[in-house]
């Protein structure tokens, strides 16, 4: 996306295009800001973790509460899920998803106030939000769940699982189930074991008092490179969006760039 990454190029555009809901046809006032340069000024603010209030109007994205006024209308309409299962399935066709396994993980960013929020389990005077996160054998992002910091990881295994939107694009009927799951001991729960290989997927877990599972760290790095790719976005690294269907849509957006950046990837000669 060059070196001003908040630039919608036509490619991206083409795929949100379609996706966003249609202006009335009369409006009163004057004429409103096209979407694509609301949508540039929001992923100037998912970038560089400005207050919205700053966005600088010179850009010609119109004022940051236009661009909020935008993302939340956009939210409300599913846009950015939308988007994602787009983005997924383009990956799916393209052979670019490992179904073999996926990985679940969930660092916590810091966040002053909101719904959500909960004492931090290393300092109980902060409060705070924590992103679970099921990504692909590759790293591709599936599945973002917001909750508060002292959230047990355990009960949010079987919520990634079954939150993986089904993806199509390939002979057969939609994918949405790993062939196996990958965890660290935080995951560590005899009930879900069951439950996973009800649907068919084997749990490699390890168990709390043993041993790590040998070569699993090799290959659950990648939901560490994940969570790294998603807090490169600085708007995600320390949640400021006190509603958390804001934080959650500048989650999705910011998965369907990294699912987006592969594909070109996987396109180029």
């Amino acid at each position: 996306m060059g070196t001003r990454p908040w630039i919608v190029d036509d490619e991206l555009w083409a795929l949100i295009e379609p996706l966003l809901p249609p202006w009335p046809e009369r409006l009163p006032g004057p004429r409103p800001v096209s979407d694509r340069l609301c949508l540039q000024g929001i992923l100037f603010v998912l970038y560089n973790d400005i207050a919205w209030q700053l966005l600088p109007l010179e850009l010609g994205f119109g004022s940051g509460q236009t661009c909020w006024r935008r993302l939340d209308r956009w939210q409300k309409e599913g846009v950015f899920d939308r988007l994602h299962r787009t983005l997924l399935a383009e990956l799916n066709a393209a052979g670019e998803l490992d179904w073999s396994r996926a990985c679940v993980d969930g660092p916590h960013p810091r966040e002053k106030g909101g719904p959500d929020t909960g004492s931090s389990p290393v300092d109980r005077r902060k409060t705070g939000s924590k992103h679970h996160l099921i990504c692909d054998g590759r790293g591709t992002p599936l599945k973002v769940i917001t909750t508060a910091t002292n959230v047990n990881d355990v009960p949010l295994t079987l919520a990634l699982v079954d939150g993986v939107p089904p993806v199509a694009s390939r002979p057969g009927r939609p994918r949405r189930r790993p062939e196996a799951l990958l965890g660290d001991k935080g995951y560590d729960s005899n009930p879900n074991r069951e439950e996973l290989r009800k649907r068919r997927i084997l749990p490699v877990i390890s168990r709390k008092g043993c041993p790590n599972i040998k070569g699993l760290g090799k290959l659950r790095y990648v939901v560490e490179q994940t969570f790294a790719l998603l807090h490169h976005f600085k708007r995600l690294a320390v949640r400021w969006e006190r509603r958390t269907e804001l934080h959650d849509a500048l989650i999705s957006l910011a998965c369907s760039l990294i699912c987006y950046r592969r594909l070109k990837r996987a396109a180029a000669p």
